[in-house]
């Protein structure tokens, strides 16, 4: 939510209100807790968060008077529809929209944004943003926009807030940034234009899973799974194999009522099956109590399949649970 905070807000003199901590400590209702008692107006959160706080139900919402939200916002990663469709109506009262944003600290601005006066669709980010030359491509760089296609998210022109370099240099910066096609800023993630007209974005291309020659983001994997009474959220990796390519690995966080053992796994399994095809079935689901999270919530999920390989993560400073990584460790 940087431009609106850091431009948009400032321009108009307003207030920015920021908390840092977890959606639900003390309690499952901090987050409205504070919208009431501050007569908030603008809420801007991950998705990831939205899951979470949606499995306490609707009961800890209402108790709270939220009617000071005019807009919604969010960012970071896709949405699935059910969790979209809960902050709409019961977050939102079904009156304020949510504008969801696709851009970067680089650029200081969002590629995709819808309006307010918008019309919208569940996990849509409406449509490019003012100013931006926004297309999809397909590995040639070639535009499937058009064709409905998913594809490749790219800017074909600059936008005045864009940076002109990385601290780490200008070989770093054209090679991350400009390297892939000619004359594209490549933004790395999966997107789509529906026959409406609405932009999806479908996770990122470098986190896709290839399965037998079919690309599929993990959001879609998560997306079925989180659906199921007994899983709170769910992480999907792809890890290598010998007769795919690669294979699915899927950590859940149970419900606390839930039973974690063989048969929910089978059962889990056979959802993806038949949402995905037999190919997309996890190979494993490992049952955990959390996932490493930054801060603001997202899910650090370099590190979840870093714990699966034994590899190292990386630098992990921005982790708010690292005992979450070390249990992942030991349940792979």
């Amino acid at each position: 939510m940087g431009p609106w905070t850091l431009i948009g807000n400032h321009h108009f003199a307003g207030t920015t209100f920021m908390y840092e901590g977890a959606p639900d400590h003390p309690h499952p209702g901090r987050f409205w807790e504070m919208i009431e008692e501050h007569r908030i107006t603008t809420f801007g959160v991950s998705p990831t968060a939205i899951r979470a706080l949606r499995k306490h139900g609707d009961d800890v919402v209402e108790q709270y008077d939220l009617s000071s939200l005019r807009l919604l916002g969010s960012t970071g990663e896709p949405w699935d529809p059910e969790s979209w469709l809960w902050f709409y109506d019961q977050v939102g009262g079904g009156e304020a929209p949510i504008i969801n944003i696709s851009g970067g600290t680089e650029i200081c601005g969002c590629f995709l944004m819808p309006m307010p006066i918008n019309d919208l669709k569940p996990g849509t980010l409406g449509g490019p943003g003012l100013g931006m030359d926004i297309d999809i491509v397909d590995v040639d760089g070639e535009s499937v926009k058009e064709r409905h296609d998913r594809g490749f998210l790219v800017a074909r022109d600059s936008c005045p807030s864009m940076t002109k370099s990385l601290w780490s240099g200008d070989d770093r910066y054209l090679e991350e940034y400009w390297s892939t096609w000619d004359d594209l800023w490549d933004h790395g993630d999966f997107a789509q234009k529906d026959e409406d007209g609405f932009w999806f974005l479908h996770g990122r291309a470098d986190d896709a899973l290839n399965v037998a020659g079919r690309k599929v983001g993990p959001a879609e994997i998560e997306a079925v799974l989180v659906e199921h009474d007994a899983v709170n959220q769910a992480a999907a990796v792809g890890v290598p194999d010998e007769t795919t390519g690669t294979a699915v690995v899927v950590y859940v966080v149970p419900e606390a009522d839930a039973t974690p053992d063989d048969d929910l796994a089978e059962e889990l399994r056979a959802l993806v099956g038949e949402e995905h095809g037999k190919p997309f079935r996890p190979r494993e689901i490992l049952f955990v109590d959390e996932f490493p999270k930054t801060q603001s919530g997202k899910v650090i999920r370099r590190a979840i399949e870093a714990a699966y390989r034994g590899e190292d993560p990386g630098d992990l400073s921005s982790m708010e649970n690292p005992e979450a990584f070390e249990a992942l460790r030991d349940a792979s």
